[in-house]
């Protein structure tokens, strides 16, 4: 029989994969239409006075030789002015157009100063950009001319004001030294009788630029002719065809900015001519053009000329720049011609060349006015007695009589005399001040030694200054005047320092803080050593002094008045060691100090804690000492910061302390020695020791007791292990007493009492021989030590020995006056011929370090109790009766 199969049933599918070829097409056209439309470019119109040189479809738009968009149509104005020149730009041109975005048609040009679009030969005219910033337009107005400052170009814009513009053009060249810096962008008339002329530096040359720089006319030639020659003077072939302007750098105080006006002046020699300003007077009889400006003698300016006004007559003058010190707001100037008297004949040269124009310079720092009085006679102040006035140097200056007194290297009087002080410990100086500038010696004023020759060699560089030949010869100091304005009296006297440096250096320490502090040695310290906050340094050591009468340091130190906060209260010194090493299973720490510090030593600056100084105090320190809480200087940090306070202790020949062994108080360690010396006569040693702060009001009472604690080795053990590894230590027990000290006399053992319980029951023990007995023996009672001796000495007899014991206070009922005491040291051996040999011992520890037995016959009462009077007798071994005594003792 044929089987048959059945049908298979296939699900149809929801999504043919073929459908992703039409959607993927139709995002790609999207984006494709998108991207056309968005970099489709921008329309613009620019108006243009004419389309001489725009061609449709050829000019280009370019910003630094990039094309950005291209001419696409050119239309009549509708008004007849000029043409609308229809630009499509490139889309990534769109931020750029705005309102003051600039158009300019850039064709070929030749003139003197050059060629300009040369490259638009081959490549066509060309419209360029330079982006502005405003509002987004599209619609603009095209410019005649190119900018003052093209695309690409950088530097400085300056104006230059001038009452003609000769044959300056645009596209002149600015020079400096003969080369070219920058060039003449434009100019304009400002009003009728004034030409601006904007010129562009370029800015790697801006910086020779300063606020009174000055520019003159360097067109042409410069011909001076005279009976020595012809001299013929001028920049370059390009000034003398084209025309240019030079330029000085001033003063190269302040850099000139963008902007910035200056004047421009005919020549070279006009504008180097100096300072120019007025001068007014009733008539000019007595004056003329070309007269000189001279003060004492040299002759520093010229009149220039002479305008008749309303009031009288202007005298233009212009005094050369390096005396323009020499004018002020009170500066005086008078007509001087030659003097002619029975006593002779001065200036008779005047009478052939012409009166001159003297000056007397002033010293207000107000501003220059533009035009002084004329007067006809030397002022009153000429006819004054002159200055008079003491100098000191530590060492001669060089200076010989006659030598000048300068202000700002202008003689303001001489040296009249020298000699050594009646000391012979300086050299003193006598000088006169002329009357005219005694206002400038006031209360304050010091005076620098001026040098011929100056050599600085540093790592910055080598930098060297001379003088003039009179500096040489006879040498020179300058006044340095303070801004008190208390004028001095004749004889006062004033300071020579060798430089301002060094006198401000002084003057600067003089602010600064004082203030002292005391150690107890030198501390390796010297002058000038460092002192350091957070090993920042804030001020130095100016002095260390010995105080012999206390065998102390006085430490002299100067801070920074910036740093006057610091000193508080809680401010505290200390000394740092030059390299610190701190040594540990965790590593070692190595801390090397600044080098400045190694070599002369340092201290550092630091606070205690609240706490600590809120338990000191404060009301009973000194005015000084409250500046600053203790005028201690510390060993260390941690002394300095723990408010250690130090003390001096006497101790035995024989202890074994040694530096920086610590002082401990039941094993808490409490201060440390930090200095042992043996005394001149070997016979004590003296030890310097710090206590802590916290602990220091307890343990430098009158009566505190400091003993030696070291290791005791005997047969009952080892006492004080701990020394054998760490050494010897002083131990101490506070005192009661209301008075404190800071001498002590160390013991070499603890009183015998000091450890003894304070609710113990002590008594006395009495023998003949002190056999095994000593200080720490046990006392027992069935085998079980209920106390110890504490000490022994001889009876003031010499016939017994007297032993102190105590006994705990738990195990007081077990003692009364029935008790007996036995030695239960040691071994008993007895021996007889019939009773045989009897071997009596206690515990090996009687055995080996002694002990005392004890035992009671009654039962304690009030009335049978012991007291520290009572007295016992110490028997050599225990009676067989007392074995049967076993009373119930009840506490």
């Amino acid at each position: 029989m044929t089987q048959i199969e059945s049908p298979k049933v296939v699900k149809k599918k929801l999504f043919s994969p073929i459908w992703l070829l039409p959607i993927v097409a139709l995002v790609l056209g999207a984006w494709l239409g998108i991207k056309s439309i968005k970099e489709s470019g921008v329309e613009i119109n620019i108006h243009f006075p004419s389309a001489a040189g725009i061609d449709i479809g050829k000019t280009l738009v370019k910003y630094q030789g990039l094309a950005v968009g291209k001419v696409t149509d050119v239309s009549i104005d509708e008004d007849l002015n000029g043409v609308n020149v229809k630009v499509v730009m490139d889309y990534r041109a769109d931020p750029f157009l705005n309102k003051n975005t600039q158009f300019w048609l850039v064709k070929p040009k030749a003139s003197i100063t050059g060629v300009e679009g040369l490259e638009t030969l081959f490549s066509g005219n060309y419209i360029a950009i330079q982006p502005g910033d405003g509002k987004s337009r599209t619609n603009f107005e095209a410019q005649r001319e190119a900018p003052a400052i093209t695309p690409g170009s950088e530097g400085m814009v300056i104006e230059l004001h001038t009452d003609k513009l000769g044959s300056i053009d645009v596209g002149s060249s600015i020079f400096y030294r003969q080369i070219p810096v920058g060039s003449i962008v434009g100019y304009r008339l400002s009003g009728s009788s004034n030409v601006i002329i904007s010129a562009f530096i370029q800015e790697q040359y801006s910086h020779l630029v300063h606020s009174d720089s000055r520019f003159w006319n360097a067109s042409g030639l410069s011909i001076d002719a005279s009976l020595s020659g012809v001299k013929i003077n001028t920049e370059s072939l390009a000034s003398i065809l084209a025309g240019g302007i030079s330029f000085n750098t001033g003063s190269e105080t302040t850099q000139a900015e963008n902007g910035d006006i200056f004047s421009l002046f005919e020549d070279e020699e006009h504008a180097n001519g100096g300072l120019v300003f007025n001068l007014h007077l009733q008539n000019a009889e007595d004056i003329s053009e070309n007269a000189s400006l001279v003060y004492r003698g040299v002759t520093v300016g010229k009149v220039e000329k002479l305008a008749l006004t309303d009031t009288g007559v202007t005298l233009q003058a212009a005094i050369e720049l390096q005396y323009r010190s020499l004018l002020a707001a009170d500066s005086r100037f008078w007509i001087a011609g030659a003097d002619i008297s029975f006593a002779g004949v001065k200036n008779l040269s005047r009478l052939v060349t012409g009166n001159v124009i003297n000056i007397l310079p002033g010293t207000s720092t107000a501003a220059i006015p533009s035009s002084y009085p004329l007067e006809t006679q030397a002022p009153d102040l000429l006819k004054q007695q002159k200055l008079l006035i003491n100098l000191t140097s530590d060492s001669h200056t060089g200076m010989s009589i006659g030598a000048q007194v300068r202000y700002k290297q202008l003689p303001i009087g001489k040296i009249i005399s020298t000699q050594l002080t009646e000391d012979f410990s300086a050299v003193k100086y006598q000088a006169e001040i002329y009357p005219e500038f005694k206002s400038l010696i006031t209360q304050g004023s010091f005076f620098v030694s001026e040098q011929a020759i100056k050599l600085d060699a540093s790592l910055d560089g080598v930098k060297f200054e001379t003088r003039d030949l009179t500096t040489l010869l006879e040498g020179a100091i300058t006044l340095v005047p303070s801004r008190a304005k208390e004028t001095v009296k004749s004889g006062s006297a004033f300071t020579i320092y060798n430089s301002i440096d060094s006198a401000q250096q002084l003057f600067a320490e003089q602010q600064k803080l004082k203030l002292t502090v005391i150690s107890q040695d030198g501390a390796g310290l010297s002058e000038g050593a460092p002192i350091y906050y957070k090993k920042m340094p804030i001020g130095h050591i100016i002095k260390i002094e010995w105080q012999a009468k206390e065998d102390l340091f006085a430490l002299h130190l100067s801070i920074e008045q910036q740093f006057k906060q610091l000193l508080q209260p809680k401010t505290v010194f200390w000394r740092n060691d030059a390299v610190t090493v701190n040594a540990s299973l965790a590593g070692v720490q190595i801390d090397v100090a600044p080098l400045a510090g190694a070599i002369k030593g340092s201290i550092s600056l630091g606070f205690i804690d609240d706490e600590l100084f809120e338990s000191v105090d404060t009301k009973t320190l000194s005015t000084q000492t409250k500046i600053v809480f203790n005028n201690q200087l510390f060993d260390n940090q941690h002394l300095a910061l723990t408010q250690a306070k130090p003390i001096a202790i006497v101790l035995p020949a024989n202890a074994k302390i040694e530096p920086n062994s610590p002082i401990r108080f039941r094993g808490h360690q409490i201060g440390e020695v930090k200095q042992v010396k043996l005394t001149k006569d070997l016979s004590q040693q003296h030890a310097t020791a710090y206590l802590y702060g916290e602990y220091a009001k307890h343990f430098s009472k009158q009566d505190s007791e400091y003993f030696v604690v070291e290791a005791q080795i005997s047969l009952a053990g080892i006492k004080n292990v701990d020394t054998l590894i760490t050494g010897a230590y002083i131990g101490v027990l506070p005192g009661t007493s209301n008075i404190t000290s800071d001498q002590f006399e160390a013991k070499m053992a603890v009183r015998y009492d000091a450890n003894r319980p304070k609710d113990a029951v002590s008594f006395t023990l009495i023998d003949n021989q002190l056999g095994s007995i000593k200080v720490g023996t046990p006392l027992f009672f069935r085998g079980i030590a209920i106390g110890q001796i504490d000490a022994y000495e001889l009876s003031s007899t010499g016939q017994q020995v007297t032993m102190f014991a105590h006994i705990r206070q738990e195990y007081a009922h077990l003692v009364n006056t029935s008790s007996q005491f036995w030695d239960a040291s040691g071994i008993k051996l007895e021996v007889g011929i019939f009773s045989g040999a009897q071997i009596e011992t206690g515990s090996l520890e009687t055995l080996l370090s002694g002990g005392i037995s004890v035992v009671t016959k009654d039962i304690t009462t009030a009335v049978n109790k012991i007291s520290p009077s009572t007295e016992f007798l110490l028997q050599n071994s225990m009676d067989k009766e007392w074995q049967e005594w076993s009373p119930a003792q009840d506490k």
